[in-house]
């Protein structure tokens, strides 16, 4: 990408990897999807408020949200980046793995809601996060149109749903693959080995 375009995405890809250990695939997307400027704007007005939205939210509920409104949206990149980020947070914090890896997670992106709210709650419920299943579902919700946002915190998860639902679609349209995960933590070389080697021995 030359021109104007390739200093936006250098310069989005500098922050992003700054944050993230690497650049976001969709990262030139987005640019190529809304043009220069346009994308510097939608950055500037999202991110920022999904910072402050995963620090007041926290990384499990947050990461979970994007999650299911990624799949509800049928985005294997989005959905695969967030799992991805959730499951090394969960190995950090509980010293287990999660009970889904995050491509079979990735992959329930073209389920029935009824059946990926069954899912996501069986996976939610045994991996003992039993407090996050009603996020989850207000996500699913939020995502589809059935709710709106009564709380602040709820309407956080509604602008989640609108800033993922953009990423959804300009992934889905470009055909972007999986990459790696959409969190700090993925910079975190020792835990991603970690987690391979839990894996690759069946947990």
């Amino acid at each position: 990408m030359m021109g104007r375009g390739g200093l936006v995405v250098r310069l989005i890809g500098r922050m992003c990897s700054a944050m993230w250990g690497f650049t976001p695939d969709v990262i030139p997307e987005i640019v190529v999807a809304m043009g220069a400027w346009r994308a510097i704007g939608w950055f500037m007005a999202n991110f920022p408020r999904y910072l402050v939205t995963l620090y007041v939210l926290g990384p499990i509920r947050t990461h979970l949200a994007c999650l299911a409104i990624s799949l509800v949206n049928g985005c294997t990149y989005c959905a695969y980046g967030r799992a991805h980020a959730l499951e090394l947070i969960y190995l950090r914090d509980r010293g287990r793995l999660l009970p889904v890896d995050a491509y079979t997670l990735s992959s329930w992106h073209d389920v029935p809601l009824r059946e990926l709210s069954a899912r996501l709650r069986g996976m939610l419920e045994e991996a003992g996060l039993h407090a996050e299943v009603i996020w989850v579902e207000r996500t699913i919700a939020f995502s589809t149109g059935d709710a709106d946002p009564i709380n602040p915190s709820e309407a956080r998860l509604a602008h989640l749903c609108r800033m993922l639902g953009t990423m959804n679609r300009i992934a889905i349209a470009a055909g972007v693959q999986p990459d790696q995960a959409h969190d700090m933590i993925n910079k975190d070389v020792a835990l991603k080995a970690r987690l391979a080697e839990l894996q690759s021995a069946g947990g």
